[in-house]
């Protein structure tokens, strides 16, 4: 009977062992990745398209949108966040405190090294670029012949001088104009002489309507924004190469990456797919044709034979 007792007491046990272990076990595998995005509509897309194609995957998502760039970097920093879709100009100039010019390739380089020491693991690039950049509507740019940066400056000097009742009003958001690394320093690289009524300031979101309707005759925008597409304006070329490389890249923490084997090859091939022409057509999807950022990204996904 001692015997019997014995086996007993061992067979309940382990069976509580094993239970245990099972249930650890089936939590870690069923911890989902938290991502985070910020709150417009290129980042909505890409959480979509990650959540989906990560499903296909295997994996369980659970995204974050509308979350600020600083509290997202913190949050990640603190384990809070898995992974993230960053921009590496962001990362350089915010986050590392880097205003050095470079090109994308060193911008990227840097980056993934000094976020890598922090546990932040910087994954393939997508080959787009949503920096900054000067457009006006695309028929007055051709009819003025304008398609740089150095010939908008010329133009507004020239209208500056011989015309200061009709100046050209450039429209540009309040961040820009106060940024250490904003207005001033693009004046000066450019040799931009402008009076103060010639700068109208505004929300980022509003300037693509102003050039559209001709309340400024240029102004600063996103180069991958729908509004480009949709509104027709031309993104004039940085030709002095101000404006810094703004690559969208997903970085995820070490150790979710090594909890969740085959994530980075899933990620890795979602980001060559995703290029300026690309982004701006399914930004444009959603800004101008009022698709939702699901279905945006379900067809895209689709299309490649992905979904």
């Amino acid at each position: 009977m001692a015997s019997a007792n014995k086996l007993t007491r061992w067979v309940r046990h382990t069976t509580l062992a094993l239970s245990a272990t099972l249930a650890l076990s089936s939590a870690a595998a069923a911890a989902p990745i938290i991502m985070a995005t910020k709150s417009f509509t290129e980042q909505h897309i890409l959480s979509a398209m990650t959540t989906l194609w990560l499903n296909k995957k295997g994996f369980e998502v659970e995204p974050k949108t509308n979350i600020a760039v600083t509290i997202a970097r913190n949050a990640m920093l603190s384990k809070q966040i898995d992974m993230t879709w960053e921009y590496t100009g962001t990362s350089l100039i915010i986050f590392n405190h880097i205003e050095k010019r470079m090109t994308p390739e060193e911008a990227y380089q840097t980056v993934k090294t000094l976020d890598g020491k922090k546990g932040l693991i910087w994954l393939d690039p997508a080959p787009m670029n949503n920096t900054y950049a000067f457009a006006m509507k695309r028929d007055r740019a051709d009819k003025e012949h304008i398609d740089t940066m150095s010939q908008l400056v010329a133009k507004v000097e020239q209208v500056r001088k011989t015309d200061p009742d009709n100046n050209w009003m450039l429209g540009l958001d309040l961040e820009f104009s106060g940024r250490s690394d904003g207005m001033k320093p693009l004046q000066k690289a450019y040799g931009m002489e402008l009076d103060r009524p010639q700068i109208r300031q505004m929300d980022p979101g509003l300037v693509y309507n102003a050039i559209r309707d001709g309340f400024v005759d240029a102004g600063l925008i996103y180069t991958t924004d729908g509004r480009v597409k949709g509104f027709d304006l031309k993104v004039l070329k940085d030709d002095k190469g101000f404006f810094p490389s703004y690559a969208v890249t997903p970085v995820v923490r070490q150790d979710t990456l090594d909890a969740n084997p085959g994530l980075a090859e899933a990620l890795n091939q979602l980001s060559p797919l995703i290029t300026d022409d690309v982004i701006t057509e399914l930004n444009k999807k959603v800004d101008i044709d009022h698709q939702s950022p699901q279905q945006v990204a379900r067809d895209f996904l689709k299309s490649h034979g992905m979904l």
